[in-house]
C-alpha cells in the first residue's frame, strides 16, 4: 500500500479511500479542519486494528505470569475478602441487611471495571508514544481497544459474582432480583463511555503536566469511597447525600445493586442525571482528545 502525506509530520490527520481520489495512492492523509470533525468513519474503517489491540492487551497483561487468567478471579476475591473483615467485620458497616460478601463484591465488580479502563485511557499518550509518533492510524482506536479489552476481563468478573451470587439466592433468602437487571447493558455501555470519557480528557492534560497521572492514580482511590461500593447510598447523611449523588458512579452502582441484589437505591432521575452527565464527558474528552493528538509529539 502506498500512502501520501499532505500535512507536516507531527500533525495528526485523518485518510481518505482511494476510491474517492484520484492518482496512484491508496491511502491520502489530509489534516483536519474542525475540532468537531471526529472521523468517527475512519474509527469504523479500523475496526480490524481496534480488535488486534484488544488482543494484544488481553494477552500481553498475564503472558508471562505463572497464574495466568486466574488473577482475573484472584483479583476481586482477595479484595472481597478484605474489605469483608475489614468494613464488615472490624468496623461492622451497614449492607442493608445483605450478605457481605456478595454485597462488596457486587460494588467491587462494577467499580473495577471503571477504574481499570479509567486509568489505562488516562495514560495512553505517554506509553504509546513511540508507535503514534511514527505510524499514521486513528488515534481514537486505542483508547476504544482499550475500554473493550478490559469489558472482557469485566464479563470474566462478572461470572465469578453471578457464581457467589447464585450460591447466596439459592442458600438464603436475602437476595431479591428483579426486572432491573434488563438494565444491566445500559449499566455496562455508561461504565465505558464514563470512563472512556474521562481517561482521554486525563490523557490529554498529562501530555503536559505529568503530575495529573499520579493525581488520577490516587484520585481514583479516593473516588471509590464517594462511591457507594463498601456502603450502601441509604446509609449515607442528608448533608452529604449530594455530594455522593453528584457522582455519576453512584446511580450505576446501586442500580447493579438493587438489580441482583434486591436492595439498593434506583432512581429514574439518578439514572438519567449519570447518562447526562457521562455524554457530555464524553464528548467533552473526544474533543479535546482530538485536538491534542496533533501536537502532543512535540510535549511527550
Amino acid at each position: 500500500m502506498q500512502t501520501i502525506d499532505t500535512a507536516k509530520p507531527t500533525v495528526a490527520a485523518a485518510s481518505v479511500p482511494a476510491h474517492e481520489e484520484s492518482g496512484q495512492w491508496t491511502e491520502i492523509i489530509k489534516p483536519r479542519t474542525s475540532l468537531l470533525d471526529l472521523r468517527l468513519g475512519d474509527v469504523w474503517r479500523y475496526r480490524d486494528l481496534v480488535m488486534l489491540f484488544v488482543r494484544r492487551d488481553f494477552v500481553s497483561n498475564y503472558k508471562q505470569t505463572i497464574l495466568g487468567p486466574i488473577w482475573f478471579f484472584i483479583q476481586p476475591l482477595l479484595t472481597t475478602l478484605t474489605y469483608y473483615i475489614i468494613f464488615g467485620r472490624v468496623a461492622k458497616l451497614d449492607t442493608d441487611g445483605l450478605p457481605p460478601f456478595v454485597f462488596y463484591l457486587a460494588g467491587i465488580t462494577v467499580w473495577g471495571y471503571f477504574s481499570q479502563s479509567l486509568t489505562a485511557v488516562a495514560t495512553v499518550f505517554t506509553t504509546n508514544a513511540a508507535m503514534f509518533s511514527k505510524v499514521y492510524f486513528p488515534r481514537l482506536t486505542m483508547p476504544l481497544s482499550i475500554v473493550l479489552s478490559n469489558l472482557v476481563r469485566f464479563g470474566i468478573q462478572m461470572a465469578l459474582f453471578l457464581v457467589v451470587w447464585a450460591y447466596y439466592l439459592f442458600t438464603s433468602n436475602a437476595l431479591h432480583p428483579n426486572w432491573l437487571i434488563a438494565l444491566t447493558p445500559l449499566l455496562v455501555v455508561l461504565m465505558g463511555l464514563l470512563s472512556l470519557g474521562l481517561g482521554m480528557i486525563f490523557s490529554a492534560l498529562t501530555t503536559k503536566y505529568r503530575d495529573l497521572a499520579m493525581l488520577l492514580t490516587f484520585g481514583v482511590q479516593l473516588a471509590m469511597y464517594a462511591t457507594p461500593v463498601i456502603y450502601p447510598l441509604s446509609k449515607v447523611p442528608a448533608q452529604y447525600m449530594w455530594l455522593i449523588v453528584a457522582n455519576p458512579m453512584t446511580a450505576i452502582t446501586e442500580t447493579f445493586r438493587a438489580a441482583f441484589l434486591g436492595s439498593g437505591t434506583f432512581s429514574w432521575l439518578y439514572l438519567g442525571y449519570s447518562t447526562l452527565t457521562t455524554l457530555i464527558i464524553l464528548l467533552a474528552g473526544t474533543i479535546i482528545f482530538n485536538k491534542v493528538e496533533k501536537s502532543f509529539t512535540d510535549t511527550v
